[in-house]
């Protein structure tokens, strides 16, 4: 009981002492709060693992980004369309993934078991997520120590794929792709009323958000087991946009400071769930080796198709992450690129993702099984 008050005292205030060391050290501002916080969390998760920290971790994980997404959606005011971009990325990335598994599976095909149900399921979870993981391995029966490894790999791989980006990639592909810059359809920190939100209107913000989840919630409750984690981000993304355009609503520009320090919670939580003592290398190199190429390869080719239809870098940084690593990733990725603009793109076509995973997933299946 008191290691887990431990725990959850340090991922609720350790956000603010790094934004605090990242005001005053010009080196940490560089590297930016989220990347910090994702090295505070492993180290902590690594090195103290009490009984309880997996359910102080599943607790916030599962909650914060809830709440953090409608709050920072209504603080944009969506003047501009970025359909055709947006259908792109969507395209280029879906094709990037597509293609970094057939690949992949004419190079490591041949020495994994059951190589055409490996390719299926991890074409659903880097076009959908988890949950098409999940229902994939049903759809053509996977053994469930294939599904443990195979999650695994994905835990940790996924999680270095996330560290390069926020290291060294954003600023690497903003030089070779188009970037003008993090303009924002949302008010920035000059133009939001800062300090004019009275207490009754921050009030009114959390009832709204409240409000937000609760339905959005209830609606995926009602959708299903399969079909809750696509309800729920579609709701709170629509009803967080809509909500956006409420008048007079003071505490807008509140919102997105408030949604940032719950993505920056939910960086260190979910770093420090990353357990490295599982990452089970002679368990299946062929496995390992198939799961990176994908996640990799399927960057580079998506920039590369990018870069020959002229996509800005955030939205393809954005898009690879939506599709990697599913949408609850996407508001951190807009925090570490300081792009609110990218928010509801991510989250957009991180729900057609979900919701065309499986059919990919079982499509590539049922081509590997030809090659």
């Amino acid at each position: 009981m008191v290691e887990s008050a431990v725990y959850i005292l340090v991922f609720l205030l350790a956000p603010a002492g790094v934004m605090w060391l990242c005001s005053r050290v010009k080196v940490l501002g560089k590297i930016g709060p989220v990347l910090l916080l994702y090295i505070i969390g492993i180290i902590l998760g690594n090195i103290w693992k009490p009984d309880s920290l997996a359910s102080v971790q599943d607790v916030l994980s599962n909650a914060v980004v809830p709440l953090a997404i409608p709050l920072m959606l209504m603080s944009c005011t969506y003047r501009k369309t970025r359909t055709g971009t947006q259908f792109a990325a969507l395209m280029t990335g879906l094709a990037a993934v597509v293609a970094a598994v057939i690949a992949g599976f004419l190079i490591f095909g041949g020495g994994i078991a059951d190589g055409e149900k490996v390719g299926g399921m991890l074409t659903g979870v880097y076009t959908g997520g988890t949950i098409n993981l999940a229902a994939l391995k049903t759809m053509l029966d996977v053994p469930e120590e294939t599904f443990i490894l195979l999650n695994s790999y994905d835990m940790v791989i996924s999680f270095l794929y996330l560290t390069l980006l926020l290291s060294v990639g954003i600023k690497a592909f903003r030089k070779f792709l188009p970037y003008q810059g993090a303009l924002s359809e949302c008010p920035d920190e000059k133009s939001v009323e800062k300090g004019k939100a009275s207490p009754k209107d921050i009030i009114i913000l959390i009832g709204v958000t409240l409000l937000i989840v609760g339905v959005s919630a209830g609606l995926g409750l009602l959708a299903g087991d399969a079909w809750f984690m696509v309800v729920l981000i579609l709701s709170l993304t629509t009803l967080g946009i809509a909500a956006s355009f409420i008048p007079g609503f003071k505490a807008k520009g509140k919102g997105y400071d408030i949604g940032m320090y719950l993505i920056y919670i939910f960086s260190i939580v979910v770093a420090s769930m990353a357990d490295l003592s599982k990452f089970d290398v002679a368990g299946g190199l062929g496995m390992l080796g198939y799961l990176t190429f994908v996640i990799f390869v399927s960057l580079a080719i998506q920039v590369l198709l990018a870069r020959l239809f002229s996509i800005d870098a955030d939205t393809v940084v954005v898009t690879s992450v939506t599709l990697i690593c599913s949408p609850p990733f996407v508001p951190m990725m807009s925090a570490a690129m300081k792009n609110r603009n990218v928010l509801a793109v991510g989250l957009t076509i991180g729900v057609i993702g979900y919701a065309v995973g499986n059919y990919l997933g079982f499509l590539l299946f049922r081509l590997l099984l030809l090659v």
